[in-house]
């Protein structure tokens, strides 16, 4: 059963999107304007699947992302930077963990003089 409540969820996942979206859309954009609108749902729905990634995938990212003896990915509302945060400060992360740090470093360029995204992302 669990299998099948799975699959309905992610089948479900893209076409109930798109027609949040369109819903906020219609909502909002007069109020707060249709940019900054569609800017504030990705960034919020960013945070959100951010934190379900860093729990649904724990197992994943602690045995690619940090050394063993690293910081845990998987913490219940914590984001996948924030984690990678702490390993980067520790000095425990995995040549993937770095790429990934660095990759974050490059796209978020509002941090590049201040640590970096990761660094700055730490809770």
């Amino acid at each position: 059963m669990g299998l099948i409540l799975y699959l309905i969820a992610v089948i479900l996942f893209l076409p109930l999107t798109a027609l949040n979206i369109i819903v906020v859309v219609l909502k909002n954009a007069r109020a707060k304007g249709f940019l900054r609108t569609l800017n504030q749902y990705f960034f919020t729905g960013a945070i959100g699947l951010d934190i379900f990634a860093n729990y649904e995938f724990r197992t994943l990212w602690n045995t690619f992302l940090r050394k063993k003896t690293g910081y845990q990915f998987g913490m219940k509302g914590e984001t996948i930077s924030s984690a990678l945060g702490k390993n980067q400060k520790d000095k425990t992360l995995s040549g993937a963990g770095w790429v990934l740090v660095y990759f974050l470093w490059a796209v978020d360029y509002q941090y590049w003089k201040k640590g970096g995204h990761c660094i700055n992302s730490i809770i």
